[in-house]
């Protein structure tokens, strides 16, 4: 059986709970059937304050309380409590473990390594650091890899760098054949949370502009990999892109969905990422 892709969104809520006007509100053929199909999570585990990536991503990776353990929502890189929790528990490191195979499949260019080794704080985020604790490499030979701003510039007025939405669906179609041999391929599109910051009132019609041209990208990326045939889970860790009339993050529930995977019945973060780890047969 072909191993699970992946796609893990950053700071995009679910589309119910987005305002009028939001980036979810265009045509996504492949996107918007399969987040309608699946479930809206709670992110904030009944503490007060935004939920963060640190801890967001965490939960998902582990299946452990991670907002309860630091006692509050944190992030966005993971500090040395996270870092053991990750170390000891993330589903990179268990797959491992047990003799599987998972691959991170996103593209780090070389200024990613200078900064992330600058200093003496972690800079990686939560799935970068959870594949290296895993002894797994970044940027792994015979994976496809995927740029996470999806061909999108870093800065404002973020330019298309590649327009054509059929280079993305090849691109998930060769990530459907990298599966085969693979329990997990993962995908840490983070760039969805960066656009989601540029929000302000009135919502700025460049960021809306740009935030709809990501989550094209993330439709066409999905198609090919539907269309291959492969297994497909797509999440989020907290709200922010779904609402561009506000800077920071949100409350919004975050999407959990899939093809080819039962997800089961959890109401948040916590407890879906250990629906996750019970597809690889990994206990609680």
């Amino acid at each position: 059986m072909r191993g699970i892709v992946w796609l893990a969104l950053d700071g995009v809520g679910h589309l119910q709970d987005a305002p009028p006007g939001s980036v979810w509100e265009q045509d996504l053929p492949a996107l918007r059937p399969l987040i309608d199909a699946g479930l809206a999570l709670d992110a904030t585990l009944g503490v007060p304050g935004l939920p963060q990536s640190g801890t967001g991503q965490a939960c998902w990776l582990t299946g452990t309380d991670a907002v309860a353990l630091m006692g509050e929502h944190f992030g966005p890189q993971p500090g040395p409590t996270l870092q053991r929790l990750l170390t000891a528990q993330s589903l990179p490191v268990r797959l491992a473990r047990a003799g599987g195979r998972a691959a991170l499949a996103n593209h780090y260019v070389p200024a990613y390594f200078e900064a992330a080794a600058a200093g003496g704080r972690n800079r990686l985020g939560c799935f970068p650091f959870s594949f290296r604790a895993a002894g797994l490499p970044l940027n792994p030979p015979g994976v496809p890899l995927v740029g996470a701003t999806l061909g999108l510039g870093y800065a404002r007025p973020w330019p298309q760098q590649d327009g054509n939405a059929g280079n993305w669906a090849r691109l998930g179609a060769a990530l459907a054949d990298a599966a085969a041999g693979h329990d997990l391929i993962a995908a840490d599109l983070w760039f969805g949370d960066l656009l989601g910051h540029a929000g302000a009132q009135p919502v700025p019609p460049d960021a809306l502009t740009a935030g709809r041209t990501y989550l094209r990208r993330v439709d066409a990326l999905l198609a090919g990999l539907l269309d291959a045939g492969a297994r497909v889970v797509v999440s989020s860790d907290h709200g922010n892109l779904e609402d561009l009339g506000v800077k920071g993050h949100t409350h919004a529930r975050v999407p959990f969905a899939g093809s080819g995977v039962n997800l089961g019945s959890p109401v948040n973060v916590v407890e879906a990422g250990r629906v996750l780890a019970g597809w690889f047969g990994l206990p609680d």
